[in-house]
């Protein structure tokens, strides 16, 4: 291939990943912003998955958002569940940052949230992470002042939202969140 269009593409061209437990809102937050139907690799749940939801994404979800000037993010949602998380780096690899849903209905978000910052953590050290909180409108405890708490007590610092992945307004600032940490001078 022509090495301009390579560098072009790879210029234009961004990564986002999507992760969380089981559950929380990848595949919807993911098509909630794509320009594209969504590539869904769900599959029917077989173990304790199958008591929060009837299917589970087992290799990924893919979308794309299309930005002026040719530019594109690449929007992939990880699996949930440990036991695909070979998936993970797979996934990470070429990433420019990471979006953290977590779901606050879940008997222990702050268990789940250190699970996931201690699985990623070479990639969110080389790169940003934002994290978002759903199912706050029913489960209003823990606070976001107690994710912050939370994340002082492990020594990071992250952006921090309540999000209803179903709503476009929230997964774009959620994004928009993340691209600005990884370059602040987006916003001028």
């Amino acid at each position: 291939m022509n090495e301009n269009f390579d560098s072009k593409m790879s210029a234009n061209n961004h990564k986002i990943i999507f992760t969380g437990p089981v559950g929380v809102g990848k595949t919807t937050a993911i098509s909630t912003i794509s320009d594209i139907a969504i590539f869904e690799t769900d599959e029917s749940a077989s173990d304790m998955t199958k008591s929060r939801k009837r299917t589970t994404t087992v290799a990924m979800d893919y979308g794309l958002l299309k930005l002026g000037n040719g530019e594109r993010i690449h929007l992939y949602g990880t699996p949930g569940q440990e036991r695909f998380d070979f998936m993970w780096d797979i996934l990470t690899e070429g990433g420019l940052g990471l979006i953290l849903l977590l779901d606050n209905s879940r008997p222990d978000p702050f268990k789940d949230m250190q699970f996931f910052l201690d699985s990623f953590k070479d990639f969110i050290d080389d790169n940003k992470v934002v994290i978002g909180i759903t199912h706050m409108e029913s489960n209003p405890s823990p606070t976001i002042d107690a994710y912050h708490h939370q994340l002082n007590e492990l020594n990071m610092s992250a952006p921090v939202f309540e999000v209803d992945a179903r709503n476009k307004k929230d997964v774009v600032t959620l994004l928009k969140v993340l691209l600005y940490s990884l370059d602040p001078w987006l916003g001028e």
